[in-house]
């Protein structure tokens, strides 16, 4: 089940987010390989962020994940999640930092014995 967490200094109060939610859902569920129902994705706005020592517009964002989780796909939300965000709160994407989790990683595979 992964879930995406956005945070942004950008004030939503007016702005229409059913876009952003709806595209970010639909990229994490195929840019990680799990179905749409079991995306959960949350947004907040008018959060205190500097970047690069300004505020001008940033976000920062966390998708954590049980599985799906390699370079490559790390790599492809960064750049689907940072258009979203240019493209729907003109969020230029050298200011948007993502952190990416796999909550599967460094368990133990099951020995053959």
């Amino acid at each position: 089940m992964p879930c995406l967490y956005i945070s942004t200094n950008v004030n939503l109060d007016g702005e229409d987010t059913n876009p952003i939610f709806s595209e970010a859902t639909k990229a994490v569920s195929t840019i990680i390989g799990k179905p749409e129902d079991f995306v959960m994705v949350i947004l907040k706005g008018s959060v205190a962020i500097s970047f690069g020592g300004n505020k001008d517009r940033a976000a920062y964002a966390e998708v954590v994940s049980m599985g799906g989780i390699n370079s490559a796909v790390k790599k492809e939300l960064i750049s689907a999640l940072g258009s979203i965000l240019q493209s729907k709160l003109s969020i230029p994407r050298t200011r948007f930092f993502l952190k990416v989790f796999d909550t599967t990683a460094g368990r133990p595979t099951k020995s053959k014995l």
